[in-house]
């Protein structure tokens, strides 16, 4: 049996309940409850796990009538979340991230398996091996958001 981490137990619950929903709202201190963690813990999956580069938009409200709201998008479908990709993307990106928005593209059947193994070929460390991380991230973020450009333009 597969050892799952708590945030991995919690991630695959929070993504049974959104479902073949667009979308969920939740209650940070009631999912905490259930798992029996701190509600901190929940912050930490939703944050780490539910991004723009996972193809999640997030939301919340604070206070006693205070929600968390995970959304499901289509990166392609909506300009405005092509566009808050390209900006979490910014200047630099690490090899890790860049390999989740291409693995997303997939998931999400915008490119191809054959069209994602190039990219990730394109961005990996031995592709872009300048011997300077921040030169490579850098260059690395502009390979995938010339990508990305790309991929706009032809949908």
């Amino acid at each position: 049996m597969e050892n799952k981490s708590i945030s991995d137990i919690i991630e695959a619950y929070l993504k049974e309940i959104l479902g073949d929903s667009a979308q969920v709202e939740i209650r940070r201190s009631e999912i905490a409850n259930q798992f029996d963690v701190v509600p901190s813990q929940i912050n930490y999956v939703i944050k780490t796990r539910f991004t723009i580069q996972n193809g999640y938009l997030v939301k919340s409200k604070r206070g006693g009538g205070g929600y968390i709201r995970i959304e499901r998008v289509n990166l392609l479908d909506d300009v405005n979340v092509l566009n808050s990709l390209i900006q979490a993307i910014g200047d630099s990106v690490r090899e890790r991230d860049a390999f989740d928005i291409v693995r997303t593209l997939y998931e999400e059947d915008v490119i191809t398996r054959r069209e994602g193994d190039l990219m990730l070929v394109a961005l990996s460390k031995q592709a872009l091996a300048v011997n300077d991380s921040k030169v490579e991230d850098q260059l690395r973020a502009r390979i995938l958001v010339s990508f990305l450009n790309r991929l706009r333009y032809e949908s």
